[in-house]
């Protein structure tokens, strides 16, 4: 697949070819489905329980009389009704950590590239290096490159540092290193913008 690469400015700087095995894919509602839902359930920290019955360190021993006292019969401190007694049906832990075989999340991430390709929501820029951190010129370039409503900003090893402060008051731009490409963050954005530096990341992290 071979797809135009452009300039911050818009202007055509030749074209690169995209391997059909990462970006050609025909994607599968079912395969990204279960990613997205493994993403979002690892990311869940665990549940706290609280403290019941069996779980304070209070007397068992019977501390008043069975009759006589002018109160209701207790013989354990532990109960709910004390200050210090056990919660009654409190929270039980839960521990949110769910599996998912590697080679379907692979999957997923292709998938996922291959989607935004296909619906032509796919964008390659050359770089993103800025030399000026200026929001305001940031925004020309986006309204002249057809960005969306939201997009996310896919570079190589590192994110310019220059480009991430600008775009950081942009509402709905993201940015991110290649590592951190995941399916959620890529279907959950209009726009994908990867620069040629993320395809070979991209590319060298399946082949790897």
């Amino acid at each position: 697949m071979k797809l135009k690469v452009k300039t911050l400015d818009a202007k055509a700087k030749g074209d690169i070819d995209l391997k059909d095995e990462i970006f050609g894919l025909d994607p599968r509602a079912d395969i990204l489905h279960r990613v997205v839902n493994w993403q979002l359930e690892k990311r869940r920290p665990t549940a706290r329980a609280a403290r019941e019955r069996s779980d304070v360190n209070r007397t068992g021993k019977k501390y008043g009389k069975q009759k006589g006292g002018g109160t209701a019969r207790h013989g354990d401190r532990r109960a709910p009704i004390f200050i210090g007694g056990g919660k009654a049906h409190g929270p039980r832990k839960r521990d949110f950590n769910p599996s998912l075989n590697k080679k379907v999340r692979a999957l997923g991430l292709k998938m996922a590239l291959s989607a935004k390709a296909k619906n032509d929501t796919l964008i390659v820029v050359e770089n993103i290096d800025l030399k000026d951190a200026k929001t305001q010129a940031l925004k020309g370039h986006f309204d002249k490159l057809g960005f969306g409503k939201s997009t996310l900003v896919i570079d190589g090893e590192g994110v310019n540092d220059n480009f991430r402060k600008a775009s950081a008051n942009i509402v709905g731009v993201d940015v991110m290193p290649a590592i951190g490409a995941n399916v959620y963050d890529i279907l959950n954005h209009e726009t994908l913008v990867l620069t040629r530096a993320a395809v070979e990341q991209l590319e060298a992290r399946f082949n790897g």
